[in-house]
């Protein structure tokens, strides 16, 4: 199934689930960090630096790489900018909250629709991740697939980062799908995908690669298709 439509106002659990196996390892929480003309790229730039507080270097690396990556992708550069926009003020605002979610909780976002995963000690965290992330300019959805788990440990987080370079690796090589379109997060060994496909064929071949990948228990898909309206909205 792919995802239709925009909320606004709530929160949105998952749309698309498939299970692929029973192997139960769970994942550290662990967060290592997540990530046209010149006169556009410079308001663009001290836009970031004012909004996230960030050094003029961090911020001119997220707006060159979005100049870079909108050439070939379907977000707009000033939709691309703006994510990165929410991505930086999301940040900020958990770690002002709280050290602790701020470290474990992941950040995807497209076209506007965030993608919060990860493991949490508490279940007040979740709720206060989403809290902080509605509060971001820009913010049309929020997907709250954050989980609570304690026992999660650093073989369980090597094992979903190793899920996700497969998969990247996968979809990279295969012809038929525009790998740049794509956002992807393993948590426990469920890979979640975000972003914007051509054709509903395309975002099924990478699902269909998802599932060949060892140790993968489901894969959640929040994909959109490119001529969907809820993107012009």
């Amino acid at each position: 199934m792919i995802a239709t439509g925009i909320t606004t106002g709530a929160i949105t659990e998952a749309n698309t689930e498939i299970n692929t196996g029973s192997f139960t390892n769970d994942r550290s929480g662990e967060r290592l960090g997540s990530r046209k003309t010149s006169t556009t790229l410079v308001i663009s730039l001290l836009g970031l630096i004012a909004l996230s507080g960030c050094s003029a270097t961090g911020a001119a690396i997220g707006v060159g790489a979005a100049a870079a990556n909108t050439a070939a992708e379907e977000r707009s550069f000033n939709k691309a900018v703006t994510d990165i926009q929410i991505q930086i003020k999301i940040n900020d605002l958990l770690l002002q909250e709280n050290i602790s979610i701020f470290r474990k909780v992941n950040i995807q976002v497209s076209e506007g629709k965030v993608l919060l995963s990860g493991n949490v000690e508490l279940p007040d965290h979740r709720i206060t991740a989403v809290k902080q992330a509605w509060k971001a300019a820009g913010v049309r959805e929020v997907i709250n697939e954050i989980e609570i788990n304690n026992d999660s440990g650093i073989t369980d987080y090597a094992q979903d980062v190793w899920i996700s370079t497969q998969l990247k690796t996968a979809i990279i090589f295969d012809k038929k799908i525009t790998s740049i379109n794509y956002n992807i997060d393993t948590v426990n060994q469920s890979v979640y995908l975000l972003g914007i496909a051509q054709n509903e064929n395309e975002v099924n071949r990478v699902i269909a690669h998802a599932k060949d990948i060892d140790y993968v228990k489901r894969v959640v898909s929040y994909v959109v298709l490119k001529d969907n309206p809820s993107r012009t909205q």
